[in-house]
């Protein structure tokens, strides 16, 4: 039974873990993208996802918050300076996996794992378009409807 079992633990200690998300995280923060398993990008999406939101408001308490967590103080600061301003007007799923199929030696599932804003691919084929609110008629039905003149005389 799995009772209480929140998260993956990847098969490893604690400390491991922690590092090994925390090396991940600041992978993800300098490159964009890395691949990884699927597992292991399921696991850094829980883990940085509250940091990029923490770095939308850039305090002191909040910076220590995510270094305890990050423990690179360039990924840090990256991720305060750059990543931030990108994201800041997003309220929420900063990150995207896209599965890469199995990789050959243990045909583990793979995946890269990227931050969405950092994806011109995506991002270029959507033009910037306002989302409509109007609940109602489109407003060529609202137009009056002319009848057309004929040319017979009566």
């Amino acid at each position: 039974m799995r009772h209480g079992k929140k998260f993956n633990h990847l098969g490893r200690k604690t400390a491991h873990r922690k590092s090994m998300l925390a090396n991940m995280a600041c992978s993800l923060i300098e490159h964009k993208r890395i691949n990884t398993t699927v597992a292991k990008a399921k696991a850094l999406k829980q883990f940085v996802e509250p940091m990029i939101t923490k770095s939308k408001e850039d305090t002191t308490h909040n910076r220590r918050i995510v270094f305890a967590k990050l423990r690179q103080k360039d990924a840090v600061t990256e991720l305060f300076r750059d990543v931030a301003a990108k994201i800041g007007d997003r309220p929420g799923g900063y990150t995207r996996i896209i599965k890469l199929g199995n990789r050959l030696g243990d045909n583990a599932d793979m995946a890269m794992i990227e931050l969405v804003d950092y994806n011109e691919i995506y991002n270029a084929g959507k033009p910037a378009k306002k989302k409509s609110t109007r609940r109602g008629r489109s407003k060529k039905a609202d137009a009056p409807v002319t009848p057309v003149a004929s040319n017979e005389e009566e």
